[in-house]
């Protein structure tokens, strides 16, 4: 009968896995660019506005908030398209200056 424990099996390995890492590093930022900000920050806003207009049933506010939201999406690709974003040449230039990170 053979030994089908939890103890047994991690002690006694039976396959060995392939690993695969990516062709090259990934960036060091985490994603904390000027684009991801700006668009985190402007939907934040946008929903907050867009919250407040449900809480004090105001169709008008709900729909500015609505409008902040979809500008911060556009202005977010913009911001990544000029380069701030991740991989971006305004984010490694800065990434430089700060010594990596």
């Amino acid at each position: 009968m053979a030994d089908h424990t939890l103890a047994h099996r991690s002690q006694n390995a039976t396959r060995t896995e392939t690993v695969h890492l990516p062709p090259a590093t990934p960036p060091t930022n985490h994603g904390r660019t000027l684009a991801a900000w700006t668009t985190t920050w402007t939907v934040v806003a946008g929903g907050v506005i867009a919250g407040l207009g449900v809480a004090f049933t105001m169709m008008w506010l709900f729909w500015v908030g609505m409008a902040v939201i979809a500008g911060g999406l556009v202005l977010g690709k913009v911001l990544q398209l000029l380069g701030h974003g991740q991989g971006g040449a305004a984010t490694l230039a800065r990434a430089q200056r700060r010594g990596g990170h």
